[in-house]
Protein backbone atom coordinates (compact mmCIF):
# COMPACT_ATOMS: atom_id res chain seq x y z
CA UNK A 1 0.00 0.00 0.00
CA UNK A 2 1.29 3.47 -0.86
CA UNK A 3 0.77 6.91 0.55
CA UNK A 4 -0.60 9.11 -2.20
CA UNK A 5 -1.68 12.68 -2.65
CA UNK A 6 -4.02 13.56 -5.50
CA UNK A 7 -3.87 17.08 -6.90
CA UNK A 8 -6.59 18.87 -8.83
CA UNK A 9 -7.06 22.41 -10.09
CA UNK A 10 -9.64 24.81 -8.66
CA UNK A 11 -12.51 26.22 -10.73
CA UNK A 12 -13.25 29.80 -11.72
CA UNK A 13 -16.89 29.40 -10.71
CA UNK A 14 -17.60 29.28 -6.98
CA UNK A 15 -20.45 29.40 -4.50
CA UNK A 16 -21.12 30.13 -0.84
CA UNK A 17 -22.67 27.14 0.95
CA UNK A 18 -22.33 27.18 4.72
CA UNK A 19 -25.08 24.60 5.30
CA UNK A 20 -24.42 21.43 3.29
CA UNK A 21 -21.14 20.44 4.96
CA UNK A 22 -19.20 22.07 7.81
CA UNK A 23 -15.66 23.29 7.26
CA UNK A 24 -12.97 21.75 9.49
CA UNK A 25 -9.99 24.10 9.39
CA UNK A 26 -8.67 27.34 8.01
CA UNK A 27 -6.30 26.96 5.03
CA UNK A 28 -2.75 26.11 6.06
CA UNK A 29 -1.25 28.98 4.04
CA UNK A 30 -3.76 31.62 5.15
CA UNK A 31 -0.90 33.95 6.16
CA UNK A 32 0.35 34.03 2.58
CA UNK A 33 -3.22 34.42 1.29
CA UNK A 34 -3.66 37.51 3.45
CA UNK A 35 -0.55 39.04 1.86
CA UNK A 36 -2.00 38.49 -1.62
CA UNK A 37 -5.37 39.85 -0.48
CA UNK A 38 -3.90 43.01 1.05
CA UNK A 39 -1.98 43.66 -2.16
CA UNK A 40 -5.07 43.12 -4.34
CA UNK A 41 -7.07 45.58 -2.24
CA UNK A 42 -4.55 48.32 -3.06
CA UNK A 43 -5.22 47.96 -6.80
CA UNK A 44 -7.55 50.21 -8.75
CA UNK A 45 -10.35 48.64 -10.76
CA UNK A 46 -8.34 48.95 -13.98
CA UNK A 47 -5.27 47.40 -12.34
CA UNK A 48 -7.13 44.42 -10.90
CA UNK A 49 -8.99 43.92 -14.19
CA UNK A 50 -5.59 43.61 -15.85
CA UNK A 51 -4.62 40.96 -13.30
CA UNK A 52 -7.71 38.96 -14.26
CA UNK A 53 -6.86 39.17 -17.96
CA UNK A 54 -9.74 38.26 -20.26
CA UNK A 55 -12.40 38.56 -17.54
CA UNK A 56 -15.47 40.47 -18.84
CA UNK A 57 -16.16 44.00 -17.60
CA UNK A 58 -19.36 42.88 -15.86
CA UNK A 59 -17.63 40.03 -14.07
CA UNK A 60 -14.61 42.18 -13.21
CA UNK A 61 -16.81 44.85 -11.60
CA UNK A 62 -18.66 42.21 -9.57
CA UNK A 63 -15.40 40.64 -8.37
CA UNK A 64 -13.83 44.04 -7.65
CA UNK A 65 -16.73 44.91 -5.36
CA UNK A 66 -16.52 41.51 -3.69
CA UNK A 67 -12.78 41.95 -3.19
CA UNK A 68 -13.44 44.90 -0.90
CA UNK A 69 -16.17 43.11 1.04
CA UNK A 70 -14.68 39.66 1.65
CA UNK A 71 -13.63 38.41 5.06
CA UNK A 72 -11.20 35.48 4.92
CA UNK A 73 -12.37 34.05 8.22
CA UNK A 74 -16.17 34.39 8.07
CA UNK A 75 -18.99 32.73 6.11
CA UNK A 76 -16.66 29.96 4.98
CA UNK A 77 -17.48 27.10 2.62
CA UNK A 78 -15.54 23.81 2.52
CA UNK A 79 -13.28 23.95 -0.54
CA UNK A 80 -14.64 20.67 -1.91
CA UNK A 81 -18.09 22.24 -2.44
CA UNK A 82 -17.03 25.88 -2.88
CA UNK A 83 -15.80 25.21 -6.42
CA UNK A 84 -18.60 24.47 -8.88
CA UNK A 85 -16.87 23.99 -12.24
CA UNK A 86 -17.35 21.01 -14.50
CA UNK A 87 -14.77 18.82 -12.76
CA UNK A 88 -16.48 19.38 -9.40
CA UNK A 89 -19.92 18.72 -10.87
CA UNK A 90 -18.74 15.31 -12.08
CA UNK A 91 -16.96 14.65 -8.81
CA UNK A 92 -20.29 15.28 -7.03
CA UNK A 93 -18.86 15.51 -3.49
CA UNK A 94 -22.29 16.32 -2.05
CA UNK A 95 -23.30 12.66 -2.55
CA UNK A 96 -20.06 11.07 -1.31
CA UNK A 97 -20.31 8.44 1.40
CA UNK A 98 -18.77 9.20 4.78
CA UNK A 99 -15.78 7.00 3.88
CA UNK A 100 -15.46 8.80 0.54
CA UNK A 101 -15.34 12.18 2.27
CA UNK A 102 -12.74 10.89 4.70
CA UNK A 103 -10.67 9.56 1.78
CA UNK A 104 -10.55 12.90 -0.02
CA UNK A 105 -9.76 14.79 3.18
CA UNK A 106 -6.75 12.52 3.69
CA UNK A 107 -5.57 12.27 0.09
CA UNK A 108 -6.96 15.05 -2.12
CA UNK A 109 -5.39 18.50 -2.39
CA UNK A 110 -6.66 21.45 -4.43
CA UNK A 111 -4.04 23.78 -5.85
CA UNK A 112 -4.94 27.47 -5.76
CA UNK A 113 -3.31 30.71 -6.84
CA UNK A 114 -4.96 32.50 -3.90
CA UNK A 115 -4.80 29.85 -1.16
CA UNK A 116 -1.79 27.82 -2.32
CA UNK A 117 -2.87 24.32 -1.31
CA UNK A 118 -6.26 23.37 0.09
CA UNK A 119 -7.57 20.35 1.90
CA UNK A 120 -11.17 19.53 0.94
CA UNK A 121 -12.65 20.74 4.24
CA UNK A 122 -10.63 23.93 4.55
CA UNK A 123 -13.00 26.87 4.85
CA UNK A 124 -12.67 29.40 2.03
CA UNK A 125 -14.48 32.33 0.43
CA UNK A 126 -15.15 32.90 -3.27
CA UNK A 127 -12.24 34.59 -5.02
CA UNK A 128 -10.91 35.20 -8.50
CA UNK A 129 -7.20 34.60 -8.96
CA UNK A 130 -5.62 31.92 -11.14
CA UNK A 131 -2.09 30.63 -10.66
CA UNK A 132 -1.19 32.00 -14.09
CA UNK A 133 -2.85 35.41 -13.72
CA UNK A 134 -0.91 38.66 -14.23
CA UNK A 135 0.42 39.08 -10.68
CA UNK A 136 3.51 41.10 -9.77
CA UNK A 137 4.11 42.33 -6.19
CA UNK A 138 6.66 42.37 -3.38
CA UNK A 139 9.44 41.58 -5.86
CA UNK A 140 7.68 38.52 -7.29
CA UNK A 141 7.00 38.40 -11.02
CA UNK A 142 4.18 35.87 -10.71
CA UNK A 143 2.40 33.56 -8.27
CA UNK A 144 4.71 30.66 -9.09
CA UNK A 145 7.58 32.68 -7.65
CA UNK A 146 5.48 33.81 -4.68
CA UNK A 147 4.53 30.29 -3.66
CA UNK A 148 7.99 28.91 -4.43
CA UNK A 149 8.50 25.36 -3.16
CA UNK A 150 6.00 25.59 -0.28
CA UNK A 151 3.31 23.62 -2.10
CA UNK A 152 5.75 20.96 -3.25
CA UNK A 153 7.10 20.51 0.27
CA UNK A 154 3.61 20.16 1.72
CA UNK A 155 2.59 17.57 -0.88
CA UNK A 156 5.67 15.40 -0.48
CA UNK A 157 5.88 15.56 3.30
CA UNK A 158 5.67 11.93 4.54
CA UNK A 159 4.78 10.87 1.02
CA UNK A 160 6.60 10.10 -2.22
CA UNK A 161 3.76 9.82 -4.74
CA UNK A 162 1.50 12.47 -6.26
CA UNK A 163 -1.26 11.58 -8.73
CA UNK A 164 -1.68 14.57 -11.03
CA UNK A 165 -5.25 15.38 -12.07
CA UNK A 166 -4.53 19.11 -12.37
CA UNK A 167 -4.19 21.33 -15.42
CA UNK A 168 -0.81 22.44 -16.77
CA UNK A 169 -1.33 25.89 -15.22
CA UNK A 170 -1.41 24.37 -11.75
CA UNK A 171 0.96 21.43 -12.04
CA UNK A 172 3.65 23.97 -12.98
CA UNK A 173 3.58 25.07 -9.32
CA UNK A 174 4.95 21.61 -8.38
CA UNK A 175 7.02 20.17 -11.21
CA UNK A 176 10.07 22.51 -11.02
CA UNK A 177 10.85 21.19 -7.54
CA UNK A 178 10.56 17.46 -8.18
CA UNK A 179 13.52 15.36 -7.13
CA UNK A 180 14.70 12.16 -8.85
CA UNK A 181 13.11 9.90 -6.22
CA UNK A 182 9.73 11.69 -6.28
CA UNK A 183 6.91 9.94 -8.10
CA UNK A 184 4.69 12.36 -10.01
CA UNK A 185 2.19 10.53 -12.20
CA UNK A 186 -0.01 12.45 -14.61
CA UNK A 187 -3.37 11.07 -15.73
CA UNK A 188 -4.22 11.73 -19.38
CA UNK A 189 -7.77 11.30 -20.67
CA UNK A 190 -8.18 11.49 -24.41
CA UNK A 191 -9.49 10.17 -27.70
CA UNK A 192 -7.51 8.36 -30.37
CA UNK A 193 -7.25 10.80 -33.30
CA UNK A 194 -4.96 10.11 -36.26
CA UNK A 195 -3.12 7.46 -34.28
CA UNK A 196 -2.47 9.68 -31.24
CA UNK A 197 -4.27 10.30 -27.94
CA UNK A 198 -5.64 13.85 -27.99
CA UNK A 199 -6.96 15.38 -24.78
CA UNK A 200 -9.87 17.83 -24.99
CA UNK A 201 -10.23 20.28 -22.11
CA UNK A 202 -13.94 19.85 -21.42
CA UNK A 203 -13.90 16.06 -21.57
CA UNK A 204 -10.72 15.95 -19.47
CA UNK A 205 -12.36 18.01 -16.72
CA UNK A 206 -15.31 15.62 -16.65
CA UNK A 207 -12.99 12.60 -16.51
CA UNK A 208 -10.89 14.09 -13.70
CA UNK A 209 -14.01 14.61 -11.62
CA UNK A 210 -15.12 11.04 -12.28
CA UNK A 211 -11.65 9.79 -11.38
CA UNK A 212 -11.68 11.52 -7.97
CA UNK A 213 -15.12 10.07 -7.21
CA UNK A 214 -13.96 6.60 -8.32
CA UNK A 215 -10.85 6.77 -6.14
CA UNK A 216 -12.77 8.00 -3.11
CA UNK A 217 -15.73 5.65 -3.25
CA UNK A 218 -13.52 2.63 -3.95
CA UNK A 219 -10.87 3.66 -1.40
CA UNK A 220 -8.11 3.22 -3.99
CA UNK A 221 -4.64 3.18 -2.44
CA UNK A 222 -2.52 1.56 -5.14
CA UNK A 223 -1.56 2.50 -8.70
CA UNK A 224 -2.94 -0.86 -9.79
CA UNK A 225 -6.31 0.34 -8.50
CA UNK A 226 -5.99 3.66 -10.33
CA UNK A 227 -5.39 1.79 -13.59
CA UNK A 228 -8.77 0.03 -13.24
CA UNK A 229 -10.69 3.30 -13.70
CA UNK A 230 -13.29 2.77 -16.43
CA UNK A 231 -15.97 5.38 -15.75
CA UNK A 232 -17.53 7.35 -18.61
CA UNK A 233 -16.29 5.07 -21.37
CA UNK A 234 -12.57 5.27 -20.57
CA UNK A 235 -10.18 2.36 -20.49
CA UNK A 236 -6.57 2.28 -19.36
CA UNK A 237 -3.98 1.90 -22.15
CA UNK A 238 -0.90 0.22 -20.71
CA UNK A 239 0.84 0.34 -24.09
CA UNK A 240 0.63 4.15 -24.19
CA UNK A 241 1.44 4.75 -20.52
CA UNK A 242 4.76 5.19 -18.75
CA UNK A 243 6.08 5.38 -15.17
CA UNK A 244 5.18 9.10 -15.20
CA UNK A 245 1.85 9.01 -17.04
CA UNK A 246 -1.31 6.91 -17.08
CA UNK A 247 -3.21 7.14 -20.35
CA UNK A 248 -6.94 6.48 -20.62
CA UNK A 249 -8.66 6.25 -23.99
CA UNK A 250 -12.26 7.27 -24.48
CA UNK A 251 -14.02 4.45 -26.31
CA UNK A 252 -17.10 5.58 -28.22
Amino acid sequence: MIKVKIIIAPARTMQVDTDSLPYHDLPQFLGQTKKIYQWMKTLSYDEVHKVWGNCSTRLAMKNYQWLHEMNLERHLTPAIIAFTGLQYQYMAPDVFSATGLDYVQQNLRILSGFYGLLRPFDGIVPYRLGMGDNVSFDGYDNLYQFWGNRLYQSLYRNNNLVLDLASVEYEKAITPYLRPDDQFIKCIFGEMIDGKIKQKATLAKMARGNMVRYLAENQIKTIAGVKKFNVGGYRYRDDLSSPSSLVYELIK
